[in-house]
Parts: C-alpha cells; sequence; structure tokens
C-alpha cells in the first residue's frame, strides 16, 4: 500500500450506520457469514473497531489500539443502537484529518503506516456491513471508493507470500468478471453466495 490518496470513510460509515439501524431486535442472535459469529457480535465488533480506527487516526494510542481484535468474542451493550452511529461519524472525522494517513499508528496493537491503517479501516466497514447485510437480509451496496480501497487492499493482502492466501482465511475463488463487490467478498475468504437461513 504505497498510495497517499485520500479516502473518504463518511459515505461507507453511513451505509454501516443505516444496516445497523436496520436490524431487528430478533436477527440479533441470527448468524453471519463469520463462523461462530452472530449478529450482535458483528454489531460490538463494527463498534469496537470503529473506537480502534478513530483512534488510530488521530493518532490517540493506548488500550483501544492496543488490544487484539480477536482476543475476545465481541458483544454490544444496551446503548448500541445511539453508541454506533456515533462513533462511526467519529471514525469518518477523524480521517478526514490529512494528518491521519501520515506517519506511524497502531490498531489491534499492530504497528503501521497511516495509509494502511485507512486502508484497513475502509475493508472493515466495507466487508463487515456485507456480513451484517446478508445476515439480516438488507440490500447493500457500499460506498465505490470504499469498495475500491477494500479490494486493493485484499488483493495486495492475498498475493504476499506468508498469508496464506488471503487475510482473514483461504480465498474463496470467484470468477474474474464478477462484480467488484463478490470479488472483494471473495478475496476476504468468504462466499459471495452466502445467504442466512430462516
Amino acid at each position: 500500500m504505497t498510495s497517499t490518496t485520500l479516502l473518504d470513510l463518511g459515505p461507507q460509515a453511513r451505509i454501516v450506520a443505516g444496516l445497523a439501524a436496520g436490524v431487528r431486535e430478533e436477527q440479533l442472535t441470527d448468524a453471519t457469514p463469520c463462523p461462530g459469529i452472530a449478529v450482535r457480535n458483528m454489531l460490538g465488533h463494527l463498534l469496537h473497531l470503529s473506537v480502534a480506527f478513530r483512534d488510530a487516526g488521530r493518532k490517540d494510542l493506548g488500550v483501544t489500539t492496543d488490544t487484539d481484535p480477536t482476543a475476545a468474542v465481541p458483544d454490544i451493550g444496551p446503548g448500541w443502537r445511539e453508541e454506533l452511529p456515533k462513533v462511526l461519524d467519529e471514525l469518518a472525522e477523524a480521517w478526514r484529518d490529512p494528518a491521519a494517513w501520515t506517519g506511524m499508528t497502531r490498531a489491534g496493537g499492530i504497528d503501521l503506516p497511516g495509509v494502511v491503517a485507512g486502508a484497513v479501516a475502509a475493508d472493515e466497514l466495507v466487508i463487515h456491513a456485507w456480513d451484517l447485510a446478508r445476515a439480516t437480509g438488507q440490500p447493500y451496496e457500499p460506498d465505490p471508493a470504499a469498495l475500491r480501497a477494500s479490494h486493493d487492499f485484499l488483493l495486495a493482502a492475498a498475493e504476499e507470500p506468508d498469508r496464506g492466501g488471503g487475510i482473514f482465511g483461504p480465498v474463496v475463488p470467484v470468477p474474474a468478471d464478477a462484480p467488484l463487490l463478490d470479488r472483494a467478498v471473495g478475496l476476504s475468504g468468504r462466499d459471495p453466495g452466502w445467504r442466512s437461513t430462516p
């Protein structure tokens, strides 16, 4: 990742917030495309990663940026419907500062260049929004710029020999002429054809 092009995460953050608002209470325990992760856990992950990448963008390093996201299964609290859109807005605002994209920062306990952290943030928002949309039966069209950043990040990661074919799991083969979202989803180790079962 060598691009220094700034990406406005606001449009994709708003899409995530809209999907979260569309989740019904009875769907919170439904499965998502991530094995062992229910909708409520995915929402918790989105909340925690939004805080972490907000603080990474601000270069406000500490507990929120040092925590390994795989250390525990995330969950939501009673105020998640108000908290998640607020933190998503704060995340987008943090990455509107050009300084967020320069120098080094940290997320998930890993030190990385700001430009890479911004790409990871876009990827997290794009792919986990797909997870949430598929799990809850909602339509989903990601922000085109965020989708492109997500795809490019995942493609670069999949081509690294030490990744074992993908950053989140083995790449799922997808036709080269498939929609860009399907190709990104496949690169993330998910089956683009995944559907929730009643």
